[in-house]
């Protein structure tokens, strides 16, 4: 058995950027696992986070030639790949159906759990709290609590900057607050 190569993350960049299959094979066999582990932390369905890992090495492979080692280390580049893939995946319109499908024996119950937790919310006056808010307000509460947008999704749906959102978002919990006091 020969033994293993060692590679400085300067040597194989280099072999990954003359499209070596040693540095892809090298690649392979020393990050698969880790980035395996951080993508199936976010999609817990084996065989997608699966699909996901090749296509991440396919990401790694064709792109790096925009790998900058003066910005990081490329096991941060390569992870970073791997989280954003696994976001693009989660928020794919498939995997938000698959999300949606229940199969199991509990999904009536699960429902209605759901339900009562709603009507919880209806019977402590919430939404009526938020109705008393200014407008602006009153749609990023909105975005961001009953439709679960995040500030920067809100940033983005209502074209204004995220440090606006933000300011109006403490203030509006602020209001909130004052209320649930009184």
């Amino acid at each position: 058995m020969a033994p293993a190569l060692q590679h400085s993350e300067e040597e194989l960049v280099s072999l990954l950027k003359t499209k070596s299959k040693e540095g892809f094979d090298y690649l392979y066999k020393n990050y698969s696992a880790v980035l395996y582990g951080l993508i199936h932390k976010a999609i817990p369905d084996e065989q997608t986070a699966q699909d996901v890992l090749q296509d991440v090495f396919v990401k790694i492979w064709n792109n790096i030639s925009q790998f900058d080692p003066a910005k990081g280390r490329i096991y941060t580049w390569m992870i970073n790949i791997a989280r954003n893939a696994a976001i693009d995946k989660l928020r794919s319109k498939g995997e938000v159906m698959k999300a949606k499908i229940r199969t199991d024996e509990n999904a009536v119950y699960s429902m209605e759990q759901g339900q009562k937790t709603e009507q919880r919310i209806d019977t402590i006056g919430l939404r009526k709290i938020v109705e008393g808010l200014k407008p602006e307000y009153q749609t990023i509460i909105n975005l961001a609590y009953y439709k679960g947008y995040t500030l920067d999704e809100i940033s983005k749906t209502l074209d204004i900057p995220l440090g606006t959102v933000k300011t109006r978002m403490r203030h509006a919990m602020q209001l909130l607050r004052q209320n649930f006091s009184n």
